[in-house]
């Protein structure tokens, strides 16, 4: 249990990680299947699987794994080569503990409802923003992590590793929330819209003084194509975009819907 709120203290503090367990061994080993050890982004441990040549390969695994978000399955034979003279073998697993990535929604209405309790159950932690305080009722955005009627609370968690989704209930307050976005640290920017409105977004950003680089990462309309119609439908194709983004995929197809929240 120790371990586990060890995990847990790491997460809402912010800090990546791996955890290295000992799967399976033969012969002569220094620790016995289930032995765990915590990697640190900056290679600081927590806990041993045996020390020597091997934990510190898996040391440089798990920052390698925390690095590309991949987990890894390692096979090492304990012999001279490695300085160490067990003689046994040791398999390894190592799994990066993903942090829940946040996910700020501007537009509490079907859509942003939508996806606030579909990417909650996916393991995003969504924070929901909507003038409308009838609509952030907490019955009502199942998962959220936090609410606010505010559109600029310093709460709301924009950073480094934020997406940020903006479906609002209109076109010309998307558009100031995208430019707001934009000036704010965040790891993708969707808005919610078709061909048209993308053009229309885009030119008007271009005119502000955004940079074609700026312009260019903003995603709409957003989505994978997969023949949405209802909220439902519309909140599982964007989804399915921002977990292809959280797992290093490129998404190839938008979604084009003029479904409003």
């Amino acid at each position: 249990m120790a371990l586990f709120s060890r995990i847990a203290k790491l997460e809402a503090e912010g800090k990546k990680a791996a955890l290295v367990t000992v799967v399976r061994v033969s012969g002569s080993t220094p620790r016995e299947p289930g032995a765990k050890m915590i990697v640190l982004e900056d290679g600081a441990i927590d806990g041993t699987i045996g020390g020597g040549a091997v934990e510190l390969a898996a040391i440089q695994n798990a920052r390698e794994a925390i690095a590309d978000g991949q987990p890894r399955y390692l096979e090492h034979k304990l012999t001279q080569e490695l300085g160490m003279c067990c003689g046994g073998q040791v398999s390894l697993f190592i799994e990066p503990l993903l942090r829940s990535p946040p996910l700020v929604i501007f537009g509490a209405g079907h859509v942003g409802a939508a996806l606030c309790r579909a990417a909650s159950a996916a393991g995003f932690a969504v924070f929901v923003v909507d003038e409308r305080e009838e609509l952030t009722r907490p019955d009502l955005l199942t998962g959220a992590k936090g609410r606010t009627n505010e559109l600029d609370d310093p709460a709301i968690p924009f950073g480094p590793e934020t997406f940020v989704m903006v479906t609002t209930h209109d076109h010309a307050l998307d558009q100031k929330l995208v430019e707001r976005s934009l000036a704010k640290r965040h790891r993708w920017l969707g808005v919610i819209g078709s061909q048209r409105k993308a053009i229309l977004t885009r030119e008007r950003l271009a005119h502000k003084g955004f940079t074609a680089e700026q312009v260019a990462a903003v995603r709409c309309p957003v989505g994978l194509a997969i023949g949405a119609e209802t909220p439902e439908e519309i909140a599982v194709s964007i989804l399915a975009e921002l977990i292809a983004v959280r797992r290093g995929r490129v998404p190839t197809h938008a979604l084009e819907t003029k479904a409003r929240t």
